[in-house]
């Protein structure tokens, strides 16, 4: 895997090696406190280089004598609207790309106005670095040989990233969660990226197994318990596929024991087919990513823990593959999910809600959670209404459906409400059982999707993502240039940490 940076602060007056960053504002004025000389030089090439410090927009330098780096990079801040989370995350991931091969980089974390950034700022811009800095390279070979010389040993280091601020413990403390989370969403686009032929059903539950090293309980349910529990509606969709089913549980105890948890539940199908609804062979090798839900789950599990949130959480993921097999399950197939509920089975494309069926009806019959959110990347249809910059969210609750919608526009992991009611609901009503699993045509497609899942949260305060549009494929940023994004560990995190945290 890439090389991610050594993170560090250090007081704001620090010397600074390699390359040295300082922030620009409108106009391209640099913070007042800089010496003379230096503010001179970035003002007379600004003016040659029309750089205008609008935000993100940089001016590379030699460096002027008296300062002890080699390179100045000058980043511009500037936009019309004040900036947000996101931002400096962006921030932090243009400062990375911009100092690609450089070993050490001082970034002077002080605003043109003179003001400092404060430490929780300082520390979503290493965040964004240190996601910038992702790569999934695991499957590519070396090409070529290297003498083994200091010289290359040393281009094999990673950056060092000094940020110097003017409260360094307060920047240490916040970056101690933001690190947290950052891994917690890189260990999402680990398992996304990932091919189906190394990470099916089992080999993505023992992946899990390790969170117990950053104190997670798991409980892996098998083939075995899984007929017990009657989980007929998950069992269906895995039976064409030789790789046996999986259902992981996930537990996080933060808060006290008699506190209610919060829940969240991920569709894990490590590969998609179509079943013997095929789909069309064009792409088909994306659907190794049909697990992103599942892999956003596990994440935050991952970044609930290592942060040491002051909350009980439960994450439970259905892992399966959808296979083509004289074994698979047929269109016309009636299956009796754990509920009672009867489903016949019109589609084995539309299997993802089959899987969380019975994952969700488990989760709140076993641990009467406060709410469910359940990620999924359910339908294309979600696309076509959205595109790749926000997921749909579908919820029988305005207040959680605020406080998502909320936190989304605070991390950057943007959603938009999309309605339910029982008008979609009557397109799903069964001819020969309680229920079919798809609507009729290719109206509402992503709608009565949701209204499958809400069939099976017994009223509990429940919430849908669609992310099949943003958890892979999404368009690259700042801060992430995978084809996975991690959807979805940065969102729910902030849910968790601004509602639901034990103060």
């Amino acid at each position: 895997m890439a090389k991610l940076p050594k993170i560090e602060f250090a007081p704001l007056d620090s010397a600074a090696t390699g390359v040295m960053v300082i922030l620009a504002g409108e106009g391209s004025a640099v913070s007042s406190k800089l010496p003379e000389a230096l503010r001179d030089m970035v003002a007379k090439a600004a003016e040659i280089a029309k750089f205008k410090g609008k935000s993100l927009s940089t001016l590379d330098l030699i460096a002027p004598s008296g300062i002890e780096a080699e390179r100045l990079l000058v980043v511009g801040t500037h936009a019309k609207e004040p900036a947000s989370e996101e931002d400096w995350l962006k921030l932090g991931g243009t400062v990375l790309a911009k100092t690609k091969g450089a070993t050490a980089v001082t970034i002077r974390c002080e605003m043109a106005d003179g003001a400092g950034v404060s430490a929780a700022d300082v520390a979503r811009m290493a965040s964004g670095a240190t996601l910038r800095a992702y790569d999934f390279d695991l499957y590519k070979t070396k090409k070529g040989k290297k003498d083994e010389d200091e010289e290359d040993k040393s281009a094999d280091e990673p950056a060092t990233l000094t940020f110097a601020t003017a409260d360094v413990d307060a920047a240490k403390a916040v970056y101690a969660d933001e690190e947290a989370i950052a891994a917690g969403t890189m260990l999402a686009r680990d398992l996304v990226n990932e091919p189906a032929n190394t990470l099916g059903p089992v080999e993505f539950a023992d992946r899990i197994k390790e969170l117990s090293k950053v104190g997670v309980d798991v409980e892996i349910l098998g083939e075995p318990e899984l007929k017990a529990l009657k989980m007929n509606a998950l069992l269906g969709v895995a039976q064409g596929s030789p790789r046996p089913p999986r259902l992981a549980i996930m537990r996080w105890n933060g808060a006290e024991d008699n506190d209610q948890p919060v829940a969240f539940v991920g569709k894990g199908v490590v590969f998609d087919t179509g079943g013997i609804s095929i789909k069309p062979a064009g792409s088909m090798d994306e659907m190794k990513g049909d697990m992103g839900g599942a892999a956003a789950v596990t994440g935050l599990m991952y970044a609930l823990a290592k942060r040491s949130a002051k909350v009980n959480a439960i994450g439970i993921v259905g892992l399966v593959e959808n296979a083509v097999d004289g074994n698979a399950q047929r269109p016309g197939d009636i299956v009796t999910a754990m509920s009672g509920t009867t489903i016949e089975v019109l589609n084995t494309d539309a299997e993802g809600r089959l899987v969380l069926a019975d994952a969700l009806w488990y989760c709140q019959d076993r641990f009467k959670p406060q709410f469910m959110v359940n990620l999924a990347t359910l339908t294309g249809a979600i696309i076509v209404a959205l595109g790749n910059h926000h997921a749909g969210l579908f919820s029988n609750n305005d207040d959680l459906a605020t406080r998502l919608a909320d936190s989304g526009k605070v991390t950057g992991e943007k959603v938009w409400r999309l309605p339910l009611g029982p008008e979609y609901d009557k397109m799903i009503e069964g001819k020969f059982a309680d229920i079919k699993n798809i609507g009729g045509g290719r109206a509402a497609g992503s709608i009565t999707a949701a209204q499958f899942l809400q069939r099976f949260v017994n009223d509990l305060p429940w919430a849908h993502l669609d992310v099949a549009g943003t958890a892979m494929g999404s368009p690259a940023n700042e801060y992430n240039q995978s084809w996975a994004s991690g959807f979805g560990v940065r969102l729910l995190d902030r849910l968790v940490s601004d509602h639901y945290q034990s103060k």
